[in-house]
């Protein structure tokens, strides 16, 4: 797995090879009259501002634990992708609304200039695509900035196709239908990193956890006579963590038989769930008048 540093290195990368190549493109926009260049740029905008948040999330993460961030700053990497959906989502109610105004009335289009630039950011794309490529996938924060390039990508394409159809036929409203393809396109990206990164800030069980079946795992561990106040969340992609209390029969305090147990319930959960960061609470039956509030 690539270190952070190795990360956060890729992502400034990707960052100015994208920051670049979007400055040149509102350029064009403004030249060629396209919405669809300018809704490109938008999005490459959402782009730049996800790398750079990637980035600074990379590196809060990779600092260690310690004072009052008792896990670190894994989960700022959440929060990066949060910020991010919101801004593809805004970004995407902007451009439909003006593609639709653009349907009713279309304007002069330059299709070549539209081609052009079209095909020059799919290169570019490609390029930044490529060295995210080998960054550490399975953090939400790398993925959400490879989202946001591979949709890029799919929007250079619909924008080439429309300033083919306006050079080959005329049709001026090809700019438009290709923004609102973009602008779609920005909101299933959004929706993925609002979900997942959603699913984490809400604590949610982890999607590789199966907490029925956590619990029924825990209670074939020898002596378990039952288990409550199970949890299961993530601090932040990868970083999966659960805790539960177990109650165990009385003798095995007397007898020293405990932290065997503990043994056993921590391998259980590593090898069948991949949850390594767990917290058990044993406990004797007798001791349930004392607590208060549980639940299953």
């Amino acid at each position: 797995m690539p270190a952070p540093d190795a990360d956060a290195r890729r992502l400034l990368v990707a960052l100015a090879l994208i920051a670049t190549f979007m400055v040149g493109e509102v350029v064009a926009a403004v030249l060629s009259g396209s919405l669809v260049l300018f809704a490109d740029a938008g999005h490459m905008l959402t782009d730049v501002g996800a790398l750079a948040a990637s980035v600074w999330a990379a590196r809060l993460a990779a600092r260690p634990a310690g004072g009052i961030w008792t896990f670190g700053l894994h989960r700022a990497e959440i929060l990066s992708a949060a910020v991010n959906g919101v801004t593809l989502v805004s970004v995407a109610l902007l451009i439909a609304v003006e593609a639709v105004t653009r349907l009713v009335h279309p304007p002069a289009v330059d299709g070549a200039v539209v081609i052009g630039v079209a095909l020059a950011g799919a290169v570019v794309n490609l390029g930044a695509t490529a060295v995210l490529s080998g960054a550490n996938r399975t953090s939400l924060n790398v993925q959400g900035a490879f989202l946001h390039l591979l949709t890029d990508l799919y929007a250079f394409l619909a924008t080439a196709v429309a300033g083919l159809v306006i050079v080959w036929t005329g049709w001026r409203r090809a700019d438009a239908v290709a923004s609102i393809l973009v602008a779609a396109l920005m909101a299933r990206a959004a929706w993925g990193l609002l979900r997942d990164s959603g699913r984490v800030l809400l604590e949610a069980v982890p999607e590789h956890v199966d907490i029925a079946e956590v619990r029924s795992h825990l209670r074939t561990v020898e002596h378990v006579v039952d288990v409550h106040d199970l949890h299961a969340w993530m601090v932040s992609s990868g970083l999966p963590v659960l805790s539960a209390h177990v109650v165990v029969e009385n003798a095995c305090f007397a007898s020293g038989h405990a932290p065997r147990i503990l043994d056993q319930l921590q391998a259980c959960i590593a090898g069948h769930f991949d949850v390594e960061h767990t917290t058990f609470q044993l406990e004797l039956a007798s001791h349930s008048p004392h607590e208060h509030g549980t639940h299953p």
